[in-house]
């Protein structure tokens, strides 16, 4: 995938940039609270219509109705012009090609992976920012898996509904019968597409990271399923767990076993990565694993995302610096980079230098 042209307007502190992306690496340079960030976090709004703000209303800039994000792009040679508009008083518009899409419609259309230092608290936050991660990655590599998601997610919630009236004695425990089996169906479709993504993302990112530290170490990625011990039969053995565990979700009035409740874990040479990680494994792993999320969408889609760096060279000996660097211009893929020194940037980089300050951009 290529971009060929982005335009933002009233986006955060931005009240108008619009700008032609170089084919291969593009560097943001500025101090902090200039918009630079901004700049990736409307492209990545883009991609998943995921943001940092609590509210959609904060992404327009101070004093405006409405922001608008409008990018041209080439996806399998063929061209195409996404644009999405955000009010504050009415519903999102987006518009791909001139025609109105629904926003589930809109992921895998427009790919991208945004890597930022909050990345390298992954390993140790909770199970939910992992999810979250390999839940975006499968979503933009396999639309109709994300439409599956949202199926899954639709029926815990009805589920969990049903528990309280039944913990309240207002309906009885046979209605969950029904209900378990259409989860136990739903839950399947997740789980198999997580562990054969998974297993695919193991041995990328292993291979990362063997190249990264010198083949010194192995890192090794691994679903986990509460209380599944088989990957055989999900359907079957997930209605057999939900079975199990139904006095408790009664009692608690929600489904304590699932797709939902599902981690990742991570190994480092044998060693879970949560507990016994230092600093410097943390951050290899971490880079690792963003570079084999770019390469798990090519091999699923064919193309290479745009990728989206966010202040990651200040988090980033000089070594893996030069080793990413020069990644992402073997493989071509085509990057904007934020930073607030160019002295992170060797001078034989191959790139474009912006200059951003107080939400203008100067080419």
């Amino acid at each position: 995938m290529h971009v060929a042209e982005i335009y933002l307007e009233d986006w955060r502190n931005i009240a108008k940039i619009n700008f032609q992306p170089y084919t291969a690496i593009n560097i943001f340079i500025g101090r902090n609270a200039q918009g630079k960030t901004n700049i990736l976090e409307a492209i990545n709004f883009a991609s998943l219509l995921r943001s940092r703000a609590g509210k959609e209303s904060e992404l327009i800039r101070w004093s405006q109705g409405t922001a608008i994000i409008r990018i041209k792009y080439f996806k399998a040679g063929v061209s195409h012009e996404l644009a999405i508009e955000i009010s504050a008083e009415r519903r999102r518009r987006i518009l791909l090609d001139a025609n109105p899409i629904r926003p589930r419609e809109l992921i895998g259309k427009f790919t991208s992976v945004f890597f930022s230092p909050e990345d390298l608290f992954m390993f140790k936050g909770s199970p939910i920012v992992r999810r979250k991660f390999l839940d975006a990655q499968i979503s933009q590599a396999t639309p109709i898996y994300f439409m599956n998601l949202l199926k899954y997610n639709r029926l815990v919630e009805q589920r969990n509904i049903l528990l309280k009236k039944i913990r309240d004695k207002s309906s009885n425990a046979t209605e969950l019968d029904l209900w378990d089996e259409q989860l136990a169906f739903a839950a399947e479709k997740i789980l198999s597409k997580r562990l054969s993504s998974v297993y695919k993302l193991n041995f990328l990112a292993n291979s990362i990271q063997q190249k990264i530290s010198g083949h010194d170490e192995n890192l090794s990625v691994v679903y986990d399923m509460r209380g599944l011990d088989s990957e055989e039969n999900l359907a079957e053995n997930f209605f057999k767990l939900l079975r199990t565990r139904r006095a408790d979700d009664v009692r608690n009035g929600l489904t304590s076993r699932g797709p939902h409740r599902d981690d990742l874990k991570f190994f480092v040479n044998g060693r879970e990565l949560k507990l016994y990680g230092s600093q410097g494994q943390l951050r290899t792993a971490t880079l690792a694993l963003k570079l084999s999320e770019l390469q798990f969408l090519k091999s699923e889609t064919g193309e290479y995302p745009l990728l989206l760096l966010d202040d990651v060279m200040s988090e980033l000996d000089a070594n893996r610096r030069e080793m990413l660097l020069e990644f992402l211009c073997r493989e071509k893929i085509q990057t904007l980079i934020t930073a607030t020194d160019r002295a992170y940037f060797p001078s034989r980089s191959f790139g474009k230098f912006f200059s951003v300050e107080a939400g203008e951009l100067i080419e």
